[in-house]
């Protein structure tokens, strides 16, 4: 029909709207339109609106009933027998009269407003589909291109022009990108800020290394391993506790792979991060020992109520116990939910001394305050540094510099 509305040709921006589906679309424009009539009218009740979703054809269709000339008590629902016979010289009195409403009859300036408002209304829309659907995808893997790079965050889209956030907390230290380049991260946050979704994606969260576990291990995708506990420190080194529901499958050998084949992608991903895979126990003692690998351990000594672990070792695995920048002790107090403390293992007991031995040189409230943490001998005292000594204590750093004085000097 010449005179039907075609939405596609009239409203341009509808090429432009994402993730929107047609019916949706469809009913808003409905709405857009009824919006019109009513204006126009005064009401839209004896009104049909046809959308064809094929190809965006509108019809708008009014309905009055024809009165008696001189008794139409509302234009707006009635028309008199002499109007309506102008355009149709069969219609009686009780016949409705039905006309087809065409766009330009609204005039320029309704047009213009209802397509702002159709554009307003899609826009909203839009935006409420990409939070529903990023939120739903919370923790999972994506990927993007770079866009624009700042100082404090970089800009990624994804396959459909959405714009992503990785702030520069959520990077890896030695991340670096170029506009264009493809980067892999987990969706770590959706909110909506003035109205806008906001999609912050990370590359530092435990969530993103999972992620890669699970596509890199068959096992783990197919549920016959489980990634029991994450922790990391972000292009340092991560601890990943595994255990496998199949006593044939050992699972720190199924994630790591043949000479590594497995977990070398992951590594790379993660800018040489290192990663230790342990098996998962229920038995505590063995959880820690396991924790701390590389470190050889000699003994453990559990404290449940206050979840806090006291390892001893030998002088040549403390620093191993530790690691570098202290990473290794702390992801392993993490991983484990106990707080650790490493101690070295005394070579010649025999030749260890009490620490109240020390009373007419250390004074006694000194002496209390050490055995409160433990150090109930000078060489439990000695095997720590001043740094931890302070940590553990509530003692002044020069005062624990004079306490090591008179200790070593009774060994000298």
């Amino acid at each position: 029909m010449s005179n039907n509305i075609n939405l596609i040709d009239s409203f341009q921006e509808f090429k432009e709207f994402k993730n929107i589906d047609r019916p949706t679309v469809i009913s808003v424009l409905e709405e857009v339109f009824r919006s019109m009539i009513r204006r126009k009218y005064g009401t839209d009740e004896n009104c049909d609106v046809i959308v064809n979703p094929d190809n965006g054809d509108l019809e708008i269709w009014r309905t009055r009933v024809v009165v008696e000339d001189g008794f139409s008590e509302d234009d707006d629902l009635e028309i008199e027998l002499a109007e309506a016979r102008k355009y149709d010289p069969d219609l009686e009195v009780g016949d409705d009269y039905i006309e087809e409403i065409t766009l330009e009859s609204f005039g320029r300036r309704a047009i213009l407003a209802a397509r702002q408002t159709l554009v307003s209304k899609i826009l909203e829309l839009e935006k409420d589909e990409v939070f529903k659907k990023y939120k739903d995808r919370e923790g999972e893997l994506i990927t993007g291109e770079v866009y624009q790079i700042w100082k404090k965050e970089t800009l990624v889209l994804d396959d459909d022009g959405n714009e992503l956030i990785l702030p520069k907390t959520e990077q890896i230290p030695a991340d670096y990108f170029k506009k264009g380049d493809t980067i892999r991260a987990v969706v770590h946050k959706v909110e909506m800020v003035n109205a806008n979704p906001r999609i912050i994606i990370s590359r530092t969260a435990p969530e993103f290394l999972q992620r890669l576990f699970e596509l890199e291990v068959p096992e783990i995708f197919d549920g016959l391993i489980t990634i029991r506990k994450i922790v990391r420190e972000p292009g340092e080194r991560a601890k990943v506790a595994v255990e496998s529901y199949d006593d044939r499958i050992d699972p720190v050998g199924a994630c790591v792979g043949m000479k590594g084949s497995r977990i070398h992608g992951i590594v790379r991903e993660l800018r040489n991060e290192n990663i230790d895979v342990i098996n998962y126990t229920n038995n505590t003692q063995l959880y820690i020992q396991r924790a701390l690998s590389p470190a050889r351990i000699g003994s453990i000594k559990l404290d449940d109520e206050h979840k806090t672990a006291a390892v001893y070792l030998k002088s040549d695995q403390v620093s191993l116990a530790i690691g570098r920048g202290g990473h290794n002790i702390k992801l392993a107090g993490k991983l484990t939910g106990y707080e650790i403390d490493v101690y070295r293992e005394a070579e010649e007991v025999e030749e260890d001394v009490d620490i109240e031995e020390f009373a007419d040189e250390i004074d006694g409230w000194i002496i209390d305050e050490l055995k409160r943490v433990g150090l109930d001998t000078a060489k439990s005292v000695l095997a720590l540094s001043v740094d931890d000594l302070v940590r553990r204590t509530d003692l002044e750093e020069n005062t624990i510099h004079e306490i090591i004085q008179v200790l070593q000097a009774e060994f000298e």
